[in-house]
């Protein structure tokens, strides 16, 4: 009996450590996505080139005039040329699975010029436990992974159809890296006063989309079929998607939208699974 007894006391002991060890781990700063997030942006930063001069009159004048009238909108004429930005958005309603109760989230991202790259970092946690998550696009290859715990993969989606999505999502944030919209892996073509539709071509892949701007030149929408939804579990559906900008705000001369919203348009209604406020951009990032 005092064996069975020692037995199942070292057994608690064992477990308690195990406990122990799990909630120091949770706790401690250091994660592996993070450090991964680091590691993708320093290597997008590096072996970026600053670009120079600043963007003129004449640097606009091939795009079509609602785009032309977005670039005096935000001030973007005669400030120096981007070569990457980051875009903080420190206050986002987030939805995971459609369904379930919405998530509040961090969320910070890298774009850069020279090729179209981005890295995205999502920072939150579900019921306690630590979630985070990697949305990257360099050298053509488009990936999102989900890791909770800081160390159990819960996703990790590749392929074409994620190379082509995330290809079109930095197409629809190209206006907010204006430098990039003047690149020439983006086509233009006017569509009406309000309206232009847009190409982007690299790595033998083509998506497009269309923007919409009001009449003050302000983007209020970008709208796309060229993006597949992927759940967590894998499975895929074509929907149309768009990308929604309110409430422009200026800080140091450039004009800004202050809400950014992600829909998709599913044939069983809207899904908005991103609504993003609080949010602080820069330029030229190293």
């Amino acid at each position: 009996m005092k064996r069975g007894r020692g037995f199942m006391g070292w057994i608690l002991a064992v477990a308690a450590l195990l406990i122990a060890g799990i909630l120091i781990w949770l706790a401690v700063p250091y994660s592996p996505a993070r450090a991964e997030f680091a590691r993708l942006t320093a290597y997008q930063t590096g072996k970026t080139a600053t670009p120079a001069g600043i963007i003129t009159p004449e640097d606009v004048a091939h795009l079509p005039r609602p785009v032309q009238k977005h670039f005096q909108y935000c001030g973007y004429i005669g400030k120096a040329k981007m070569s990457n930005m980051s875009i903080h958005f420190n206050d986002v309603d987030f939805v995971l699975t459609p369904g379930k109760p919405k998530l509040e989230i961090k969320y910070t991202q890298y774009n850069s010029v020279d090729e179209p790259e981005r890295i995205a970092y999502i920072d939150t946690s579900l019921y306690g436990i630590p979630f985070e998550g990697i949305d990257a696009y360099q050298n053509g290859a488009g990936s999102m992974k989900g890791v909770i715990a800081k160390a159990i993969t819960l996703f990790d989606q590749r392929g074409a159809a994620m190379d082509r999505a995330s290809l079109v999502t930095f197409l629809s944030e190209s206006l907010f890296l204006p430098t990039a919209a003047l690149q020439d892996y983006i086509s233009w073509q006017e569509i009406d006063e309000t309206e232009a539709r847009a190409v982007i071509n690299y790595y033998g892949i083509s998506a497009s989309g269309i923007f919409t701007f009001g009449d003050d030149g302000a983007m209020v929408s970008f709208t796309t079929d060229d993006r597949e939804n992927t759940d967590t579990q894998g499975n895929t559906q074509k929907a149309k998607w768009s990308a929604i900008c309110a409430d422009y705000r200026e800080v140091d001369g450039i004009r800004f939208p202050s809400n950014l919203k992600a829909v998709w348009h599913f044939e069983t209604g809207d899904l908005e699974y991103f609504d993003g406020r609080d949010i602080t951009v820069r330029y030229d990032v190293s």
